[in-house]
């Protein structure tokens, strides 16, 4: 596991648990906006905090903590992410997976052996867009597309999510997105946030009013839609 950063609580990242998240290094997108960018172009060796560190910080925080987060970067990157997993379950933690939705197979191979709890994952735009937003010119969605519908079968708690930034997304986009993820319960709109270690640059968070007019878009396609980061 390439394992980059690691922060022993949090309350934020696990909806219900009180959890530690692991950041996975890599990834096979390049948004102009992450706000993980040096998880993404700038990780190193150097940088790898040993698996077996994490996983014997766990065995001494049992009945402290009884979530982990696992996120990047895109962690299904990672070839031995199923092994890591499954000493965390093994402990009695419950598993939060982030994912671009990029890996099907895999996603699906972990949900599958009930290896994860929970999954968020994000869906960047509409497909009309995507190539645009995820810094790929003439991305092909069909691996997204195949995420989205495993995920909406019902075989995990799940929820999507899209960071809005005002140069990349229009309610209009918020509303086509929506209809993609037709029937989903729960789908967060998060304002962007400048992290001041970008990809891309001269980049904004959308208003409150813009935020509202893209919910209220969202609501004719999906079960719940709430705003982050407002």
């Amino acid at each position: 596991m390439q394992i980059h950063g690691f922060q022993k609580m949090t309350l934020l990242d696990f909806p219900g648990r009180v959890a530690c998240t692991v950041f996975t290094g890599g990834c096979n997108l390049r948004c102009p906006f992450c706000h993980n960018a040096l998880l993404v172009t700038k990780t190193s060796d150097a940088d790898i905090i040993p698996g077996e560190s994490v996983i014997s910080f766990l065995e001494k925080r049992k009945g402290l903590l009884d979530g982990v987060a696992i996120t990047g970067g895109e962690p299904l990157l990672q070839p031995d992410i199923a092994s890591f997993i499954r000493k965390i379950k093994n402990m009695g933690y419950a598993v939060k997976l982030d994912t671009n939705g990029t890996y099907p197979a895999k996603l699906r191979d972990l949900v599958e052996e009930g290896l994860l709890d929970y999954v968020a994952m994000d869906v960047k735009n509409c497909k009309e867009k995507y190539g645009e937003t995820v810094g790929v010119p003439n991305y092909d969605v069909s691996k997204v597309d195949e995420s989205i519908k495993f995920l909406l079968s019902g075989k995990v708690d799940f929820e999507f999510r899209t960071t809005v930034v005002k140069e990349f997304h229009t309610v209009e986009d918020i509303e086509r997105l929506a209809r993609w993820i037709k029937g989903a319960p729960k789908y967060f709109l998060q304002n962007f946030t400048d992290s001041g270690n970008l990809i891309g640059e001269n980049m904004h968070e959308c208003s409150c009013e813009t935020l509202e007019l893209m919910r209220t878009a969202a609501l004719k396609y999906v079960k719940s839609c709430e705003t982050r980061g407002v």
